[in-house]
């Protein structure tokens, strides 16, 4: 019962441009978000530690963690920004943007830009929210302009 009264706040939330804090959403359960960067596919991850709503504007959320490629591990703060909400009967879907900017530590750090989308489906047997789903896509530029890569992250 608590996740359909959290489905129709945040449906009624949006029509009326106040969203509810889902700021535990992009804690991803404390996992990293694992997935590529570069040509070469390597391995990146990006761990959410710190994840609150913005009280001045409710579809914005404050981040900060780590990204870790190879050896390099970086410490980021950035925001998330809410652009659009769609729901239906089963399933729901957040869109939006991201900016994180890492440490300047020399040439491996940068700022990492681009979308995310939040899917998630409501199991009405259990009454809750199940099969959430998150996919950040976008580029990562070193500081001094020399590295660009495309990236593409996702919740395990």
């Amino acid at each position: 019962m608590k996740k359909i009264a959290f489905l129709l706040i945040l449906i009624s939330n949006f029509v009326f441009a106040q969203m509810p804090n889902i700021s535990n959403v992009w804690l991803n359960n404390s996992k990293p978000y694992t997935g590529t960067i570069g040509n070469g596919n390597q391995e990146i991850k990006l761990k959410i530690n710190i994840s609150e709503q913005d009280k001045n504007n409710d579809q914005e959320y404050f981040l900060s963690g780590y990204s870790l490629v190879d050896k390099n591990y970086t410490k980021f703060e950035g925001k998330l920004a809410i652009t659009k909400y769609r729901d239906s009967k089963k399933k729901g879907s957040v869109f939006g943007e991201y900016e994180l900017a890492e440490e300047n530590k020399g040439k491996h750090s940068g700022i990492f830009k681009g979308k995310f989308i939040y899917t998630f489906q409501w199991d009405k047997t259990k009454e809750k929210v199940v099969g959430e789903y998150i996919e950040f896509i976008g580029d990562w530029k070193s500081y001094d302009g020399t590295l660009d890569f495309k990236t593409r992250l996702r919740n395990q």
